[in-house]
């Protein structure tokens, strides 16, 4: 369920305290922008010290930066509830997942674009990153996937190599530019994921391994 300050459990104060502050910065960040001075004037909204402020949100803008998103991925996990993903083909699933999680994040739009500019510093790609990955897992869990090799780190980063973008051309583009762009690409993922299929990508790998095997014990009989 999407957290605010009303909803946040009664006994937590950091989770009700940074929910709040969280509200004070989305509706002060068209004006200040997604930065020190915004952690500051949703702090002060919500009569917190300096003290408070580094307490709770001791890495800033950066702080407030994943208190944003992980609300957003909770909207769009919270809507695709009465979507029956098992029976939707995969592809489907995943459209469907962008599209919500694009959605969520559009009921904060011009937050949402400053909180983006923010994570395009070159200073603050590695979280922008992080947190891309983080949705991605949210929304590969919402689609049923239960890969534990090395495929639940593919899906994932593929995915937000799309979600990036995706979320970029939501804010600024539209969500008609959004989805259309979202559609193209699964079609190129899902060509590869095809093409992929015929291949035996391990096969170099077990030669190798074969071979040092016959060095270290010998030929079998």
């Amino acid at each position: 369920m999407t957290e605010t300050a009303e909803t946040a459990p009664k006994g937590d104060w950091a989770d009700r305290a940074e929910q709040a502050v969280l509200d004070a910065a989305i509706a002060r960040a068209p004006a200040l922008g997604w930065n020190a001075r915004l952690t500051r004037a949703a702090c002060e909204a919500q009569g917190l010290s300096l003290g408070d402020q580094e307490l709770l949100l001791p890495n800033g803008a950066r702080d407030l930066a994943v208190l944003l998103s992980r609300r957003h991925d909770a909207r769009a996990l919270k809507a695709l509830e009465a979507t029956p993903a098992s029976t939707m083909k995969i592809r489907e699933r995943i459209a469907a997942a962008v599209s919500a999680r694009m959605e969520a994040g559009a009921e904060d739009i011009e937050a949402a674009k400053r909180c983006a500019g923010f994570l395009s510093l070159p200073t603050n790609v590695d979280l922008g990153f992080k947190l891309a990955w983080e949705t991605a897992d949210h929304l590969w869990r919402w689609a049923g996937d239960t890969a534990t090799d090395q495929n639940h780190y593919s899906k994932r980063a593929i995915l937000g190599g799309i979600l990036i973008p995706a979320l970029t051309m939501r804010w600024f583009d539209g969500r008609e530019a959004a989805e259309a762009f979202v559609a193209r690409r699964i079609d190129n993922v899902m060509a590869f994921e095809k093409w992929k299929a015929g291949k035996d990508f391990d096969a170099p790998v077990r030669t190798i391994t074969e071979a040092l095997g016959r060095l270290r014990y010998g030929a079998k009989a």
